[in-house]
């Protein structure tokens, strides 16, 4: 590989078009793809849209993790149809029970210097192993398994370096929640993250997966760790020792910009309702009252994490007011805990186990009661994700977890009383695939199996030359994707657009007046353009395409904003939907609900580049002009003008 950062290294042996120049945009092969059941049953909907035969990829593999509860038959349904399809495409099959993706991905799947992408916005887990893994939209990664590189502008990178090594009851949680404090979760568009420095080789690679995957929180393109001597073991441990190989930065790089942290002096941290980067000190914490404890997800479900947790929590009993509860990220993890005792020493403490998935982390279940603070080693507390609206979810670390699930209230654990346990590193992990369903070599003969809730992807017409809009919504600041599209009961509908649609914006609807829905399809029927007005980093959180495709559903067409995060601006363009940006952010208090924007002769005004004119009349007849601007390239024009991806596939 030419010299230069990680990042470059790999971005640079997989372009297929493009050069190193920050900023312009730039394309490249994916190697391996993954989705999960939440984004997956669209994304494959959408390949066969296309008509596509069979994945082109070295490796694509269908998980379902996110809705294993079967409240009704919508969900296993999907299950079916999702094991049916990837068998029909050539699709590794991860089935229900086998473990959250990132986790089994990062355990069986992930090699260094490879490309991943996933239809989930944590896939950066896969940085810890020393992937280029991005998450980003259903359709992207539809168009990736087709064979078609994934569109991105070249990063920025910011270089961490790490120094020191982490004393006991800190973690590596502490090390992304101190590089939130630092970057928040916004303002982080088109850059990437490279750890380097000495302290890098003082974490193993599940530390490296906690850092990599709550960077998503970050809004950057993705995180990565190199491959180095760490990397090897690990892989070894799971034989696939052959798969690895050394992934270093050369010496004279330089990075766009280096932030420091110091190891040896982080403190246990915690992040506060409800904002990942709105991060304190566990002792500033100390003495608040703690009713609920949830320990797992994506981020904190590995053997290690787990291991730690039983031996604090064994010969002990969780706080009579405390419920605690364990996700297991794999079934590997849970069948070592179950085979070296550690499972029952938790039972035996009052833990609560849960299958292996994602459930509480999206609402599905384990709702806390009103007014109780909940302490989970998840990567999001946005507002109402637990399921419970007014929540008080707080993010930690599984040391933290563990010590308020004992004690029933925050204490810094380094005051305890509690010697640290020391988890010695695993030399060989248990190995059994028989949940992995490995596609035949020709899949031209599988029945795909559909169901009556099985749907297919919506229809959307070209982009009118003139823009006829009215504002159907104003939001503020951070508004997230599970503000736009919630998830935890609702999330079942998601193969079925016209009634996952009804509840766009749901948390937004006043009692006793019109949803979101309603006030769009009004619009729509009316024969006008609805639009949505949004304040700074519109579209945070997960990647889920149908944050895009229900408000186009609706007749959306298009989002004005102070700044649009990037899988969603690229989810919007992916359908049709127009992201435009304000020049002036004085412009956003100008206009409300119900206003009229005209654009006209878009075709000619949508030259890259270009700032364009639009109008606002208020209700009662006073216009003012109002200037735009965009991101867009020549390519992401051409997909908008035709009505999105699928229109053009």
């Amino acid at each position: 590989m030419a010299n230069g950062t990680v990042v470059q290294k790999i971005i640079d042996n997989h372009l297929a078009y493009g050069s190193r120049k920050t900023g312009e945009p730039v394309a490249i092969k994916i190697d391996q793809t993954l989705t999960q059941d939440a984004t997956g049953t669209m994304a494959y909907l959408e390949l066969e849209a296309m008509k596509v035969p069979r994945v082109k990829t070295e490796l694509s593999v269908s998980y379902v993790d996110h809705n294993m509860m079967q409240n009704g038959p919508e969900n296993r349904n999907d299950h079916l149809y999702l094991q049916s399809v990837a068998a029909a495409k050539g699709i590794r099959f991860s089935a229900p029970g086998n473990g959250i993706c990132h986790q089994v991905h990062l355990e069986r799947f992930g090699a260094p210097g490879k490309t991943l992408l996933g239809s989930d916005s944590h896939t950066p887990t896969g940085g810890g192993i020393g992937m280029l893994a991005i998450g980003a939209g259903g359709l992207d990664v539809t168009l990736a398994m087709a064979g078609r590189p994934f569109r991105l502008t070249y990063p920025k990178i910011i270089g961490v370096k790490l120094t020191g090594r982490l004393v006991p009851w800190c973690a590596a949680k502490d090390i992304v929640l101190k590089l939130l404090s630092m970057l928040s979760t916004k303002g982080n568009v088109g850059r990437v993250v490279e750890y380097f420095g000495e302290g890098v080789g003082t974490l193993s690679v599940p530390q490296r997966a906690t850092v990599t995957n709550m960077g998503a929180e970050l809004g950057v393109t993705t995180s990565l760790f190199p491959s180095d001597e760490k990397t090897r073991q690990f892989l070894a441990a799971q034989g696939r020792g052959a798969q690895w190989v050394e992934l270093q930065a050369d010496a004279d790089v330089e990075y766009d910009r280096v932030i420091e942290i110091e190891l040896d002096k982080l403190q246990p941290l915690a992040a506060c309702p409800s904002s990942p980067d709105n991060v304190k000190t566990v002792a500033e914490l100390a003495g608040k009252k703690v009713g609920q404890v949830i320990i797992g997800s994506c981020t904190n479900s590995s053997f290690a994490d787990l291991a730690l947790v039983a031996a604090v929590l064994k010969g002990r009993r969780v706080h009579p007011d405390v419920t605690l509860a364990i996700a297991p990220g794999s079934r590997q993890v849970l069948e070592m805990l179950s085979r070296n005792g550690m499972l029952a020493d938790l039972i035996a403490a009052g833990a609560r186990i849960m299958e292996t998935g994602c459930g509480p982390c999206i609402g599905q279940g384990q709702s806390p009661a009103d007014d109780t603070v909940t302490v989970r080693t998840f990567n999001r507390n946005f507002a109402g994700r637990t399921g419970t609206k007014g929540d008080r979810a707080y993010l930690v670390s599984p040391e933290v977890a563990v010590i308020a699930a004992l004690n029933g209230e925050f204490t810094d654990p380094r005051q305890a009383g509690i010697d640290y346990p020391v988890i010695p590193a695993v030399e060989k992990f248990p190995i059994n695939d028989n949940l992995i369903i490995i596609p035949p070599g020709d899949g031209s003969g599988i029945e795909i199996i559909r169901k009556p809730t099985i749907g297919k992807p919506p229809e959307n017409a070209p982009l009118p030359d003139n823009l006829d809009g009215e504002v159907v919504i104003k939001v503020g600041d951070k508004i997230t994707t599970d503000h736009i599209m919630p998830a935890g009961i609702h999330l079942k509908l998601r193969s079925n657009i016209p009634a996952y649609a009804e509840v766009v914006f749901e948390c937004f609807t006043e009692p006793g007046k019109p949803s979101f829905a309603e006030r769009a399809a009004a619009v729509r029927d009316a024969g006008k353009h609805g639009v949505i007005i949004g304040r700074d980093s519109y579209g945070q959180g997960s990647s889920r395409e149908h944050a895009a495709i229900c408000p186009m559903y609706l007749g959306i067409k298009a989002v004005i904003a102070l700044a649009i995060e990037r899988i969603h601006a690229a989810n919007l363009i992916n359908f049709g939907i127009l992201p435009l940006l304000f020049i002036k952010p004085a412009d956003y208090d100008k206009i409300e609900e119900k206003d009229a924007i005209i654009i006209s002769r878009m075709r000619d005004q949508l030259a890259v580049g270009k700032p364009f004119k639009a109008e606002i009349i208020k209700a009662g007849g006073s216009r003012f002009p109002l200037l735009l601007k965009h991101n867009l390239t020549q390519g992401d024009i051409d997909i908008v003008l035709a009505g999105g991806r699928l229109n053009r596939s």
